[in-house]
């Protein structure tokens, strides 16, 4: 439902962002009416759909699809992970949608709104034990470590778990320490490309944390009121940093050799290009050459990064990238 700008709530926007800044958000709820939850809903929530987006075109790429059950939408907030799912991937694949929240007042308006777009699709609030799909979204910054665990847990009953949260360092980290609790009862579909322990972990990698970024539509940046909204939080528009996970009881896609993951962005030089990426080696940092990759080193000069690629390496030199088919 496309929301009217001149309804939004912008003192309730700065008082949300100022609570999820300072960490204080996980202390109660902070949904005081439905107003608070549109006007989320049409502006930061859209950025974190838009995360969504990014992240569930990676996993269709590599070739995984959902197994038909229900999907729960864990901490679903205003709901969007829930409704980016079922655009992304539709209602087919779906048996029931479940939303759960602390709060009943964001269980309510995330019903509402998916009742309204997916009139067919069964609705309900509460949690389900094991279903075929779990969503979990920006919700680190307001758990204990106690109950992180006990979520991540909760996750491996899950046939498929999507968890999608900032692209800071200790968000990052977390994910990571959840990958490594998990990994020997479930596969990893992504963000990497194989199985073995993450590489981020070693002691070189120490100043290095598991993100990357996410495209805004081009249409934001020429439109007035996303320009009010950046300035009131100070948000960049252009940057959407994301750290997240798959995990899934089934079998992952295989990938072809050489198939890699490229951290954050590359830097780039006048002669050469450092790219940070992961493969079943490890993290490592490698070097592409100018003279001898012209054409890649050209799209790394553009700003054109494809996440996924395949390389062929001599040492630490990429001798030739591609992206992955």
């Amino acid at each position: 439902m496309a929301m009217d700008w001149t309804r939004i709530d912008w003192p309730a926007l700065e008082r949300l962002r100022t609570a999820f800044l300072a960490g204080t958000a996980g202390a109660g709820d902070y949904w005081r009416s439905e107003s608070d939850l549109a006007s989320y809903d049409a502006t930061s929530a859209q950025r974190i759909g838009w995360k969504w987006d990014y992240v569930l075109a990676e996993l269709a790429r590599r070739g995984w699809s959902p197994l038909r059950g229900e999907l729960l939408d864990w901490g679903c907030g205003s709901g969007v992970a829930g409704r980016a799912f079922l655009d992304h991937f539709g209602t087919k694949c779906v048996t029931a949608l479940r939303l759960w929240d602390r709060s009943s007042l964001a269980m309510s308006f995330a019903a509402q709104r998916a009742r309204e777009k997916y009139p067919r699709l069964a609705v309900s609030t509460g949690l389900v034990e094991r279903p075929a799909t779990l969503l979990i979204s920006h919700v680190l910054t307001e758990l204990t470590p106690e109950q992180m665990l006990a979520l991540a847990d909760f996750a491996a009953q899950a046939t498929t778990t999507i968890w999608v949260e900032p692209g800071s360092y200790d968000a990052s980290m977390t994910l990571i320490a959840v990958r490594e609790r998990l990994r020997d009862r479930l596969h990893v579909v992504a963000p990497c490309t194989h199985q073995e322990r993450c590489g981020i972990l070693a002691p070189e990698n120490e100043r290095h944390w598991c993100h990357h970024f996410a495209p805004s539509p081009p249409e934001v940046f020429t439109d007035g009121d996303w320009a009010r909204f950046a300035k009131l939080v100070s948000v960049d528009l252009r940057s959407l940093p994301l750290s997240f996970l798959a995990l899934d009881q089934r079998p992952v896609p295989p990938l072809p050799a050489g198939a890699t993951r490229v951290i954050g962005h590359p830097r780039v030089y006048k002669p050469h290009a450092l790219l940070l990426g992961c493969d079943a080696a490890g993290v490592h940092e490698r070097r592409l050459v100018k003279r001898s990759s012209p054409d890649a080193f050209k799209r790394l000069r553009q700003g054109e990064c494809d996440p996924l690629q395949v390389w062929r390496c001599d040492g630490e030199e990429i001798v030739e990238a591609k992206p992955l088919a």
